[in-house]
């Protein structure tokens, strides 16, 4: 568990810590979409004990707030969290014009086009839009939450972060990286090249033979807010095709940033 965490947990009362304890334990299950996760997983990436972990997963379990598989054992999350969700459908502005735009992106291109958005520690696909070309990459769904960095989006995202906050970041998430076989130091890395580049790349991606490429959405003080991303087979975003793809995305990215800009206002 990172510092943060362990801080509110030593200041904070009874009841307002089960209730942090209980949004903890609802990210991770939420990182399992519909493969769901392990007990045994949530309590080593939590922190928290087993009987603990146990008992706030027996509530959520009577709130719906999560359901157990009867087969696997594993934990998804319930109905009644996808229904309060509907309530605010209009919480990501970002969302009423990506649709434009990974359109645009998928027809331009003819692969695969993701929209993510930064949350906490997390990045989280809020849309895709298929191509045109007859073998197309999905590599995430539509829901799918991986700490930041784990993927190109999460890359681009950190690439336009202050030192002191991506050192914060990653530190936070280094129990859920190494699940990715990624370290620290990998990581910062890549983020450098990231910044340097204007995008984050990785020439092998989530799935054998497949390369995804990530710019990111920025606000106008220059925060990221999202990252674009395209995945695609490899021979498809090789370095003679790559710098087209970028000019692309970048020119989405502005649309999809001045939108978000007007929206604050």
């Amino acid at each position: 568990m990172n510092s943060d965490a362990s801080e509110d947990s030593a200041t904070a009362q009874p009841g307002s810590q089960t209730v942090s304890r209980a949004m903890q334990i609802l990210r991770l299950v939420a990182c399992g979409q519909e493969h769901g996760v392990r007990l045994t997983d949530i309590v080593n990436i939590s922190g928290l004990n087993r009987p603990t972990a146990r008992r706030i997963l027996k509530t959520l379990l009577q709130e719906q707030a999560v359901e157990q598989d009867p087969l696997t054992r594993r934990y998804l999350i319930g109905s009644e969290l996808t229904l309060l969700g509907l309530a605010r459908r209009r919480r990501f502005p970002l969302l009423s014009a990506a649709s434009t735009c990974l359109n645009y992106l998928a027809q331009s291109i003819g692969d695969t086009a993701f929209l993510s958005i930064r949350h906490r520690l997390d990045s989280i696909c809020i849309a895709r839009q298929t191509g045109h070309h007859p073998i197309q990459v999905l590599s995430i769904d539509v829901g799918a939450r991986r700490p930041l960095g784990a993927g190109v989006s999460g890359v681009a995202i950190l690439s336009c972060l202050s030192p002191d906050e991506l050192r914060q970041i990653i530190s936070a998430n280094t129990t859920r990286l190494a699940q990715s076989d990624l370290t620290p130091d990998q990581l910062i890395q890549r983020v450098h090249l990231a910044r340097n580049l204007g995008y984050a790349y990785v020439q092998n991606g989530v799935m054998s033979g497949t390369s995804a490429v990530a710019v990111p959405v920025v606000d106008a003080a220059g925060q990221a807010q999202a990252a674009l991303t395209i995945t695609a087979m490899s021979n498809r975003l090789d370095t003679s095709r790559l710098s087209y793809v970028v000019e692309q995305m970048k020119g989405q990215a502005e649309q999809l940033s001045r939108h978000a800009d007007m929206n604050k206002n």
